[in-house]
């Protein structure tokens, strides 16, 4: 029996199956099986064929990549066109776009590449409409802008899914667990929380099905069998997103208001055709990304505050090194800092010291460098 033959008896047996609280565990073990199947299944293509199955050849450049995700003639192109220096083509047809379209958005100081794909369709994550190579270039994408044309809201299910089915998963984090294989002793299972959405036996079964007899697991928070599968899975990518609802200027606030009830995210309600809450959606992208602007003041000179260095939250003055020049952290001595960060101006700070929006930074280098 080969794989998609695997596949549909599994698929078959879950059809039969009535979901309870009984038959959970033996579901997820069924939807693990699926999960390894598949993952089996796209690595003999790539074999077979010699063909690098990745998407469209893109070049990234800016501070952020940002994707839009939606199906044909949602108005991705119109959007693109008016937020960025990009020339996409636009057409009243459906698959007017073809290939990967680049454009540059200049806001706050960021350079944010944006990027129009062509529309997919339902099943585009087995191939379809050219489907896993346009779903595979959110894979390394900063933020993934889901968009919807009003009048069809609810393929936001669709994008979800097909997403989904390609190992993207949209605003959460990797499970905060270890799986540390060892060479005997059997499963040990280390639960710094109470496990309420698995068993310990289930997670045990899960771990068998890949093929890891002997480990040590250490679960920091409460997870699911389909979070175990995905950390074992390894090939998984975590991506932020934002939901867009197009062409609003074409309804009343009363359609939308109804609308909106039956959409499961919070959506940013736009029209490319009429400029309505073009900046808005700017603005929400940058803080999506969670930016930071640092100005930059060489020793004994005036700050930059024309042109801000594009940090992000988080980002430590050793990040900054390292954007600056590979090797500056070899040559780091200390930093002086303005700003929130720090008690008061111009206060020493080493490489692990974390800045915030607006910090005024002096990186003073070893003598002699």
């Amino acid at each position: 029996m080969g794989i998609p033959e695997k596949i549909k008896a599994i698929q078959d047996e879950m059809a039969r199956t009535q979901i309870n609280k009984a038959t959970e565990h033996h579901v997820g073990i069924l939807k693990a099986k699926i999960a390894k199947l598949k993952r089996e299944q796209e690595e003999n293509v790539v074999k077979k064929s010699g063909i690098k199955q990745d998407g469209f050849d893109v070049r990234r450049s800016g501070d952020a990549t940002v994707v839009f995700i939606g199906l044909p003639s949602v108005g991705k192109s119109t959007l693109l066109n008016k937020m960025t220096d990009a020339q996409s083509t636009v057409g009243a047809f459906r698959f007017t776009t073809l290939t990967v379209v680049p454009g540059m958005m200049k806001y706050r100081g960021a350079r944010i590449q944006v990027l129009d794909l062509p529309g997919i369709i339902k099943g585009a994550s087995t191939g379809k409409g050219l489907g896993k190579r346009i779903l595979s270039v959110a894979r390394s994408a900063d933020l993934v802008l889901l968009m919807l044309d009003v009048f069809q809201p609810y393929h936001e299910n669709v994008l979800v899914n097909e997403l989904g089915n390609i190992g993207i998963r949209l605003n959460t984090l990797p499970p905060n667990i270890t799986i540390e294989k060892s060479a005997m002793g059997g499963i040990a299972v280390a639960q710094q929380v109470k496990l309420t959405k698995i068993s310990e036996k289930h997670l045990k079964d899960l771990l068998h099905i890949y093929g890891i007899v002997s480990a040590r697991v250490v679960i920091r928070e409460d997870v699911t069998s389909e979070q175990v599968a995905d950390y074992i899975a390894g090939n998984i990518s975590y991506s932020k997103s934002l939901t867009l609802l197009n062409k609003i200027d074409l309804v009343d606030k009363a359609f939308i208001k109804e609308l909106k009830t039956k959409i499961k995210s919070d959506v940013i309600e736009v029209s490319a055709n009429s400029d309505i809450n073009i900046d808005l959606l700017k603005d929400k992208i940058y803080e999506k990304l969670k930016f930071i602007r640092i100005y930059m003041r060489p020793k004994g000179g005036e700050t930059d505050f024309k042109e801000p260095l594009i940090a992000r939250e988080g980002d430590t003055v050793e990040d900054i090194c390292n954007k600056l020049h590979r090797h500056l952290k070899k040559q780091f001595r200390f930093g002086m800092v303005w700003g929130k960060s720090v008690k008061f101006g111009g206060q020493r700070v080493g490489l692990t010291h974390i800045l915030l929006d607006e910090d005024v930074l002096t990186i003073i280098k070893k003598r002699g460098m």
